[in-house]
């Protein structure tokens, strides 16, 4: 979808100096020193009028993110409200106001709001006189509140407390209601309605939501038929991940075929009724599809007249001038109109921890505040560039910006048409004092969510710690204490005061490849939101297509015969191994990390192909890999670096070493062929050990393709074998080989008991056995646990790798008040998954391993659903090339009465939930405990303390907290469980490599020869 051949293209990747750089010549020397004066202006203004002060801004001040009292608060808003049941509403309650030393604010704050109602109205819904005990001890009398918290007065009261914060977030629980308090209040007298807070799960809630904006158009059209200028009205915003539960670029074929079809309803509707219609920014890895939803739009020939359609862009995104630069071709080559909102943007931290995980090449947003500022400023001199068919929408809180934007307004040629936003409940004084100070200034629109309190408050709190942290400039502006030169600062001074000094990247956000800093390199992912990156990747794929595999020669099984002679031939190489130096064995890993990642599009093909893996598990599994070998690269040369001299008696030293153990069997799965492998090939050989290797026998090709790229990094052939070979003829023969040192082993828990009986059961040493084996892995939900992040952690947990993952969720257990509510939308987000070719970019669930694991997970759902409820079965697989159908199951969600009825695991996608009363989850912890696994856990609350005594109830090996419980980071999160989940240590934590070597100290008696010369030659 192209306009004359053009389409937005994302720019190179650079340094983000180098971005910044380009932003320099933004303003003149003019245009600096009177945003300067004009900022400095309004907040000297705006401070001798801090008693009008509206409600949040003062609330902002004093209970910001700089104390535990307003994160408890803010804790507090975010989940009191979706708390159905009261026992867990007390418990939530006296645990936040419980955290805090209140008597710390009080009457520090000159809002009346703050000092006498905070507490006052926060109890009892309006201004009434404190207690005395409250006025004097705030402290103790709160300690004794959380104490008799149960009584409903104060619950009742707090509810009423959430409600009144909420109507500073909210303008309306409906659009009725939020148009009739515009009437009322002459701040609300011109705004952009944004009706919901979350995107949507399910697409029941798209059709809801898009029915709801279609309804909203309607309403604000008949409020506003009387006004004559389009921008002079009310408009809608609306989010495109309302529209549609699959809005990303791997689903494009869908969200141009179900999404797009709705936004074009709407903009025509909007288009019809004279009203404007923004598009809101999201995540910057939807940028690009956002905007060939925009082109789309702009070139739908029903609404090329209507000069109502907008987008936000956000200045923060390193890529926001490019868009601009296209958005203004695109505008120019259609002749037609376009409102742009620019803002700062919401979702910085989250892009700065999504670049980290995803291992991305740099940052997709700036990250020093000054440079963000900066680039917004130099975003607006193009907007006005491009006036008139561009028309500038400058949402912002900030003085200086303010100040900037007039500037660059009086500068343009031709002064354009423009206006001012700001978040409803934030910034009222500053712009008041603006239209007070400076003559014809532009007209200010609100950005004004609706909806119910319960459903907007969690999405609405985000934006409030954004806008209330620390060195906001919102947080910071009315505070005397700080000075108006500070806050009103040049960024373009800034910026350039860091560039000289070389710290404009913030040294405290290293790149996503420097996290773990000097100890290793990050591995390298790559940005699914690029259609470049997603291009390659076909490319690559076409190359090496399944039919390739198809049609080249299995890998030959060996038998016994060679397992004996591998053994012999590996002995002989491993003494020679374990003589180099650690540092030369860490070297070979590192090379080898470098190897995995240069042929990563070749590795990815192959487990596409032969394991099933979709585009993402694919990836992950490569950089896993990686990650492995750089790991334990560094933890061998800190191991077995140099010997360590322990204090003994004079005249004698004593040593303590680490050597190899010899030979090892390392038996690995075929649900990560190439991960699993790695770790535990390469583990051995840093610690100078050597490897026969049994992949499992439906993944050879990837164990031996890596086995290729560690010769190549200078790996000895005979040090590590690779044996494709059936398991049991491998363990009959390798158990019992005298040279045998050690066995590694990952897979089902019946096999590692085998493995232990018969190395028991053999002549000699007393070998090692480190086992990773499965888990009936629970997560637990409480109903302070925000629905949405529930759905998509379990969507993820439960279904990613098709579930054939030792750490996927097998057991969902909801709180019975919530469990109907995240039922239904867990059911609705299930219908959404697309089940097929994993070779597709669409695909969420691929095949499973073999048609008899198909075979067994049928009969498993048919045995769980005669114990208990099938309540949802997800879609059947798409038509495939190449794939045998019967490997596809469809996800599963089945509900059953107790844990105990889970008595195995069943490897694929297939959920089980258990509905629990609060008072019963003792119950539930202890049926979990007794099933014997002890591998993953999630836990979903808001609660200190249900975490503390989930987590202290579980013998879970990995517990995961308000996340998904899948994707353990190598050095991050170690991974492995205990009892039926295997023995321990973790595989990629710091006691691992302690398995692969044995203890040698030496003692010398340096006395024998020639006498104790450090005693004698004291003084």
């Amino acid at each position: 979808m192209t306009i004359l051949g053009m389409t937005f293209a994302s720019p190179a990747l650079r340094a983000e100096t180098t971005d910044v750089e380009a932003l320099l010549p933004t303003l003149t020397a003019d245009e600096r020193a009177s945003a300067l004066h004009t900022g400095r202006a309004l907040v000297h203004g705006a401070r001798r009028r801090a008693d009008e002060r509206p409600y949040l801004d003062a609330f902002l001040q004093e209970f910001g993110l700089s104390n535990q009292e307003g994160i408890a608060l803010m804790c507090l808003a975010e989940a009191l409200l979706r708390v159905p049941d009261d026992d867990t509403a007390d418990r939530l309650i006296a645990e936040k106001i419980a955290s805090g030393h209140w008597d710390a604010h009080a009457g520090r704050s000159a809002s009346l709001f703050v000092n006498a109602s905070t507490w006052g109205l926060m109890l009892t819904g309006k201004l009434v006189e404190l207690p005395r005990d409250l006025t004097t001890d705030a402290g103790g009398w709160l300690r004794g509140l959380s104490q008799r918290v149960t009584e409903p007065i104060v619950r009742n009261a707090l509810h009423r407390a959430m409600q009144i914060i909420g109507g500073e977030f909210v303008v309306g629980r409906s659009i009725d209601e939020a148009l009739e308090r515009c009437t009322r209040e002459a701040s609300l007298a011109l705004c952009s309605f944004d009706m919901l807070g979350e995107g949507a799960r399910t697409d029941a809630d798209a059709a809801r939501y898009t029915d709801a904006y279609a309804q909203a158009i309607e309403t604000i059209a008949r409020a506003v038929k009387d006004q004559a200028s389009l921008h002079a009205r009310h408009t809608i915003s609306i989010k495109l991940s309302a529209l549609d539960p699959r809005y990303s670029l791997l689903q494009r074929e869908r969200t141009l075929q179900r999404l797009l079809p709705r936004v074009i309803d709407l903009s025509r509707l909007a288009a019809a009724k004279g009203l404007g219609l923004t598009i809101d920014a999201e995540e910057q890895d939807r940028l690009e599809l956002s905007l060939e939803l925009i082109e789309a739009l702009a070139k739908d020939s029903a609404t090329r007249d209507w000069p109502g359609l907008g987008l936000a862009v956000q200045a923060y995104g390193r890529r926001a001038p490019a868009v601009i630069e296209h958005l203004t071709a695109m505008t120019s080559a259609l002749r037609r109109p376009l409102a742009v909102r620019l803002v700062k943007g919401a979702y910085w931290d989250s892009e700065i921890k999504r670049a980290q995980e995803k291992g991305l090449q740099e940052y997709p947003v700036y990250t020093r505040k000054a440079s963000t500022d900066l680039a917004y400023l130099a975003c607006a001199r193009q907007l006005f560039a491009a006036a008139p068919l561009i028309y500038p929408q400058f949402a912002t809180h900030n003085a200086h910006t303010i100040g900037a934007i007039l500037a660059l307004r009086v500068a343009s040629a031709e002064p354009p048409a423009l206006e001012f936003q700001r978040l409803h409940g934030m910034g009222t004084l500053l712009y008041d004092e603006a239209r007070r100070q400076i003559k014809d200034f532009p007209r200010v629109r609100v950005y004004a969510p609706v909806g119910p309190h319960a459903d907007l408050l969690a999405y609405l709190v985000r934006r409030l710690l954004e806008n209330g942290a620390n060195t906001s400039f919102v947080n910071r502006f009315m505070d005397e204490r700080v000075a108006v030169e500070e806050i009103v600062a040049d960024p373009v001074t800034e910026v350039e005061r860091r560039l000289r000094e070389d710290t404009l990247a913030h040294r405290g956000i290293p790149l996503p490849r420097d996290l773990f800093a000097a100890a290793r390199r990050n591995s390298a992912g790559l940005d699914l939101g690029r259609h470049e990156t997603l291009d390659a990747w076909q490319n690559a794929l076409r190359q090496y297509s399944r039919l390739q595999l198809a049609t080249e020669p299995a890998p030959e099984f060996v038998n016994a015969v060679a397992v004996t002679a591998a053994f012999a031939s590996a002995e002989t190489a491993a003494r020679e191994w374990r003589r180099l130096p650690v540092e030369a064995r860490a070297k070979c890993l590192e090379r080898a990390a470098d190897l995995l990642e240069a042929q990563r599009d070749q590795l990815m093909a192959l487990l596409v192909h032969e394991a099933g893996k979709t585009l993402a598990d694919a990836l992950a599994e490569v950089r896993e890999a990686a990650d492995f070998c750089r790991y334990y690269a560094a933890e061998a040369r800190q191991l077995q670096g140099a010997a360590r001299r322990l204090t003994g008696p004079t005249g004698e030293t004593n040593e303590l070493r680490l050597e190899a153990r010899g030979v090892f069997a390392c038996i690995s799965p075929w649900n990560f062929p190439l991960a699993i492998f790695t770790g535990q090939v390469v583990a051995a050989l840093v610690t100078g050990n050597g490897v026969l290797a049994k992949p499992a026998e439906t993944t050879p090709r990837i164990a031996l393709a890596c086995a290729e790229l560690l010769y190549e990094t200078g790996v000895p052939r005979d040090l590590l074998q690779v044996l494709p070979m059936l398991g049991r003829e491998f363990g009959e023969t390798a158990l019992v080989a005298p040279t045998l040192a050690g066995v590694v082993f990952t897979g089902s828990t019946a096999t590692a008991r085998w493995l232990n009986q018969r190395l028991a059961e053999r002549d000699g040493a007393i070998l090692p056995l480190i086992a990773e084996t499965g888990g009936i892995n629970a997560m637990i939900v409480d109903s302070t646990a925000l629905p949405e992040q529930v759905v998509d952690d379990v969507i993820q947990s439960a279904f990613g790798s098709a579930g054939q993952r030792c750490s996927a969720l097998r057991l969902l257990c909801l709180q019975e008040d919530i469990a109907d509510r995240v039922i239904e939308m867990l059911s609705g987000a299930m219908e959404a998954l697309v089940v097929g070719d994993p070779a597709e970019l669409r695909t969420d669930v691929g095949p499973v391993i073999t048609a008899a694991a198909a075979d067994g997970l049928r009969a498993h759902i048919k045995e769980m659903t005669r114990r208990g409820r099938l309540l949802q079965s997800g879609p059947a697989a798409a038509a495939t090339a190449g794939i045998d159908p019967v490997r596809f199951v469809s996800p599963q969600l089945i509900e059953i009465k107790s844990a105990r009825d889970l008595d195995r695991e069943a490897f694929g996608p297939i959920l089980h939930v258990l509905r629990y009363a609060a008072r019963d989850l003792p119950q539930v912890l202890a049926d979990l405990r007794a099933n014997g696994y002890g591998l993953t856990l999630g836990i979903q609350t808001r609660l200190e303390g249900t975490r503390e005594i989930v987590y202290s109830e579980s013998n879970a090996g990995n517990v995961y907290v308000n996340r998904n419980m899948i994707g353990a980071v190598v050095g991050v999160q170690p991974f492995g469980g205990s009892g039926l989940s295997g023995t321990g240590p973790k595989a990629g934590g710091p006691h691992y490599l302690a398995r692969f070597v044995t203890e040698r100290t030496l003692t010398i008696n340096t006395t024998a020869t020639g006498g104790n010369t450090a005693l004698l030659s004291l003084e």
